[in-house]
């Protein structure tokens, strides 16, 4: 296959338009050609070159693409997902891959079989504080870990319409934020022994979960991993504590907030965080910033891009997403029947 890689977006809601599309575009090996859109054209106005198609179908049959990136509602992830494969199309999946992990493992199946990469946007992986959280346990400044604990709280009282929020299965916070920070300590730590979790809807008229408080435990460490829609104080994002001192982080990673700003993820301050939002360590009476790894967005398309064209192996595989769902699927089993559930029952 040549570069670059004709690409397409199925859905062009707020994520697409300001999340994905330009991390396409700034992409040298990948090229958007065409955007799904069933109800409008809004795509061509920032890329007019784009052809619209009015359903994924309709792409697959007279569409000219390589990759497909699918941003659709969570309901839809697995069966596009499986057309898209089952067409000879490479896949990027905006998390989570599926609602459920059988789902996820039947992708798994056929994106080897069909020999395409099947990849998901589990973009917070290269937030800048998560990728600080890695230097600093790879540093063993801290000594040995005994806890983590990880924030994404909002306030956000009143409901806002938009299908997250709506009732039905893989809707809510857990699915929508739980799936990043459990991935995110996944990938550092690796899979826990068992998981505790409560996990509730707190917001009136609540029609799916707005809170969630998941313990993840270790032999000699745990992880928590909570997000609320009704915080209106200052949390901090990370608490790491050692033997040797503790590090604290507040502020959320700097990349979200200039995509909503309409800033193209390009050039060398990109990611980079103020010094004066820095973290900072605590080591027995000394308190001193501990410098933020610049977050990067743009690695998680770099890498499929080469996965496709060099046969680079992938950041974010199928295996791993398919352990983040089963830890998912433990902490609301865990919540509903108040007990901790073992690795060994989740399968994880």
């Amino acid at each position: 296959m040549n570069s670059p890689i004709k690409t397409a977006i199925v859905g062009f809601g707020s994520v697409a338009e300001k999340m994905h599309a330009p991390l396409i575009t700034v992409c040298p090996d990948l090229d958007l050609v065409a955007v799904v859109e069933r109800r409008t054209s809004k795509s061509q106005e920032k890329y007019p070159s784009v052809k619209i198609f009015k359903s994924l179908d309709e792409l697959l049959e007279h569409g000219d693409v390589d990759l497909v990136v699918i941003t659709t509602p969570n309901t839809f992830h697995f069966p596009m997902a499986m057309q898209c494969l089952e067409a000879g199309k490479h896949v990027v999946i905006d998390k989570p891959v599926t609602i459920y992990s059988h789902e996820a493992e039947q992708l798994k199946v056929l994106a080897e079989k069909t020999g395409k990469v099947c990849s998901v946007f589990h973009n917070r992986r290269f937030d800048g504080d998560i990728l600080t959280i890695q230097k600093l346990v790879s540093e063993n400044i801290l000594g040995e870990l005994v806890y983590l604990e990880s924030h994404f709280d909002r306030f956000r009282p009143n409901l806002s319409g938009n299908w997250r929020e709506d009732a039905g299965p893989g809707n809510g916070i857990t699915y929508d934020l739980g799936s990043h920070l459990i991935d995110q300590v996944f990938i550092t730590f690796g899979a826990p022994d068992s998981i505790q979790a409560d996990i509730q809807k707190q917001r009136k008229r609540a029609m799916v979960d707005d809170h969630f408080d998941i313990v993840m435990h270790y032999e000699g460490f745990k992880a928590r991993v909570t997000a609320g829609t009704l915080v209106n104080a200052p949390t901090p994002k990370f608490l790491l504590l050692g033997q040797n001192g503790s590090y604290l982080k507040y502020g959320m990673d700097v990349q979200e907030q200039a995509f909503k700003n309409g800033i193209l993820p390009e050039g060398e301050k990109w990611g980079v965080e103020a010094e004066e939002s820095w973290g900072k360590i605590f080591l027995n009476e000394e308190i001193k910033p501990y410098p933020s790894v610049p977050g990067d967005y743009k690695i998680l398309y770099s890498n499929v891009a080469d996965a496709i064209l060099k046969n680079t192996p992938l950041n974010i595989t199928i295996p791993q997403t398919i352990s983040v769902l089963k830890m998912i699927e433990a902490s609301f089993l865990s919540s509903e029947e108040k007990r901790t559930i073992s690795r060994t029952e989740g399968k994880w």
